[in-house]
């Protein structure tokens, strides 16, 4: 099977979503490895040659930061998150509609706001020279990766979510390929 055909396969969005999904998983997975690299030598280090890897817990903690924020537009577009449906039945199918698109205008909402405020702080940082603790890296460049990507979450939201609940393509399964 060809690469082209097993993203087709894997990935059945439209092709911009499809694509940033493949990037965004991509950038998660190549993350989550350093961090498993990272985390073998830094025990290895520490039980066979007294010795630990310096900045190993902050370099975990960016990492995570990263491959959290890059997995939220992926999760979002895809209707990922969890879903209490005990209403589901007894409402309509009209009403669980309007509640959908309800919820998609508050996350997305949600999400621009909470964005704005973190972009604004990222900026003061970068003002103030704020630099983290052990490795002394720029902390205000890290913050504004989690707003641009939280206004992605957004984006995807309003766009591709409402587009979700518009054509009832909801089902999980349906979107991951299985």
């Amino acid at each position: 099977m060809q690469m082209n055909e097993w993203i087709k396969k894997h990935y059945p969005e439209p092709n911009l979503y499809r694509w940033i999904g493949v990037v965004l998983e991509g950038v998660s997975a190549i993350v989550l490895l350093f961090i498993v690299l990272l985390t073998c030598g830094d025990v290895v280090g520490r039980y066979f040659f007294n010795n630990s890897i310096d900045g190993a817990v902050e370099m975990t903690q960016l990492g995570l930061a990263i491959m959290v924020f890059a997995q939220m537009p992926v999760m979002t577009w895809r209707g990922s998150h969890v879903v209490v449906d005990l209403l589901d039945a007894v409402l309509g199918k009209r009403v669980i509609k309007v509640l959908g698109i309800f919820s998609v205008f508050i996350v997305s909402t949600s999400f621009y706001f909470l964005a704005l405020r973190i972009f604004q702080l990222a900026e003061r940082s970068i003002r103030r020279g704020e630099l983290t603790e052990y490795l002394e890296l720029p902390a205000g460049y890290i913050a504004q990766y989690i707003a641009v990507m939280s206004w992605l979450t957004a984006a995807c939201m309003l766009t591709y979510g409402a587009y979700r609940v518009l054509t009832n393509k909801n089902d999980v399964s349906q979107s991951v390929g299985e």
